[in-house]
């Protein structure tokens, strides 16, 4: 698993991405109540908007932490916002994105530098 200055986690499984949010994202959110994800098709470049999270108290943009096409949103997530809260690294995860340049995770943090960047914030 990889992660972002901007708390997305990617998981690249051959050239598919699964993303979504930290734990430490949800956590500092709070309660889920809306997740917007996006549409299969949906081509995004990496630093892109690509879905939305609502919490009581604050709402917050997702970005695409690699290039390449959607091909499945986590649907269940509009039905069940607070998945993103119970298990926000696993169930909670926002899309899946076929990538177009797999090297391109190479670029994020590890587990380790990202809990070391945590402790900078």
């Amino acid at each position: 698993m990889r992660f972002t200055k901007d708390h997305e986690w990617v998981r690249l499984e051959g050239d598919v991405a699964t993303v979504g949010i930290s734990k430490h994202a949800a956590d500092a959110l709070g309660d889920v109540v809306f997740v917007e994800t996006p549409e299969a098709g949906k081509t995004v470049s990496v630093g892109d908007s690509f879905a939305v999270v609502e919490s009581v108290k604050a709402a917050s943009d997702v970005y695409a932490p690699v290039a390449g096409e959607v091909i499945e949103g986590n649907d269940a997530l509009a039905s069940a916002p607070e998945t993103v809260n119970a298990d926000p690294e696993g169930e909670g995860w926002f899309a899946k994105i076929k990538v177009a340049d797999a090297s391109a995770i190479d670029a994020l943090m590890d587990q380790a530098a990202y809990d070391a960047y945590l402790t900078t914030l």
